[in-house]
Parts: C-alpha cells; structure tokens; sequence
C-alpha cells in the first residue's frame, strides 16, 4: 500500500491525497511535523518538506507536483487529471503552478505561519501587517478564479483536472482559518462547492489541528 506522509494544512499534501483518492489507489497517511527536522524523516527527505510519498514497492517521491507526475505515468490505467492534449496539459501545469507559487506565498504559507506555525511554536502573536496583506492578495486571486470559471466548467477547461486540485487544496487550508469571503466571491463558491461534494474530498473535511478548530462552514457541503 501506498505510504503519504504529510500535514494536515500542507497543501501540497492536501493534492496528493486528492489525487490518490480519485484515482482510487488505497494508501494511508502518516502525519509528519517537518519542522521538526527529524533525522528519519530527513533521511527520506533531505529538505524536510512535506508530502513524501512511499509507493507500494518502497519507491521514494518527494514534492507534490513530482508526486502527481509520477502517479500520472506508473498508474496510467487511471484517470492522469493532466489535461488532454498539449495545449490542455500546458494549461493544467500553468495554473498549478500558479496556486503552488503565487497563490501559496501570497497567501497560505502568510496565513499559515502567522496563526499556526507562531502559535505552535509558542512564537508570539501573528502580525497585522503580514494578515492585512495576505488577505488583499486573497481578493486578486479569488477574483481570477471567477474570471475562470465564467468562461469553462472548470479552472483549465471542461473536465476536472489537476488544476482543480491544486486550487481547492489551497483554499480549503485558507478556509479552515476562516479567512475565505465567500459571501463576496459566490461563482468561486459554487466551483468550490462541486469539488468539496466529491467523496475524495471528505476526508480533508474531517481534518482536525488539536487546539485549533475549523469554522462552522468548513466541512457543510452546503454553506
């Protein structure tokens, strides 16, 4: 069986697990506090990030872009979620490298260091300043996904893909600190709405941060 190691607001992490359940390979999940540098998980991964996949076989895949790619090739008797054709595939890779570059250091990996990582690590209270400006950016990048989804039934075009994936797993750890406004974006919501009623994506809804708990909105389907 296939091994993820990973964290729960990690949303690089959050793809794979995406990914792994649409494609209904079984694997289990070992959570993995990375900042702790542990010297086993260092050994797995000598740049201590998350996700780490183990393949049934003991074959060793670090990142989540390189994680997708693989499982795309090596399991290519299901679905790849990489687009069709070249022009959809190049579509695909562009937009996840949007929300794993842009949208990740604009906004979660902000969010996430300043109400959980600081918060964890006992390292004061999060910043105003850094919270102002993630939460701007929020509204550039929540306004492009609208612009999207005006014009295709999903982010790269007319079949769910990657790119999807990428997006919602994002969003979903922005949203479990309660920092989306969805009331301002409701296409963004709708588009979120269709991925969070997939069964691949329930268990991200059941994710729990001990002392740190999701709002009431997070894991309704129907919000």
């Amino acid at each position: 069986m296939i091994l993820l190691y990973h964290f729960f607001l990690s949303p690089g992490s959050r793809r794979v697990r995406l990914l792994l359940a649409e494609k209904k390979l079984p694997f289990k999940c070992k959570v993995e506090k990375y900042w702790q540098r542990n010297e086993s998980f260092l050994a797995l991964n000598p740049a201590g990030t998350v996700p780490v996949m183990l393949d049934a076989d003991g074959t060793r895949i670090c990142g989540s872009q390189v994680i997708c790619e693989y499982l795309a090739e090596m399991y290519d008797d299901t679905p790849s979620f990489l687009g069709v054709g070249a022009v959809e595939r190049a579509e695909v890779r562009r937009l996840v490298a949007w929300f794993d570059e842009k949208f990740q250091h604009e906004i979660s990996n902000i969010l996430l260091a300043e109400k959980v990582m600081k918060s964890m690590l006992r390292k004061g209270q999060p910043s105003a300043t850094a919270l102002r400006a993630s939460h701007r950016n929020i509204h550039t990048h929540l306004a492009y996904i609208t612009w999207l989804v005006e014009r295709r039934s999903w982010l790269a075009g007319e079949a769910i893909t990657l790119a999807d994936f990428a997006a919602a797993a994002q969003i979903s750890c922005v949203d479990y600190l309660g920092d989306i406004p969805w009331i301002d974006y409701p296409k963004v919501k709708d588009w979120y709405v269709r991925i969070k009623s997939r069964p691949s994506f329930r268990p991200l809804l059941r994710d729990q941060i001990a002392g740190l708990f999701a709002p009431s909105h997070y894991a309704d389907l129907d919000f």
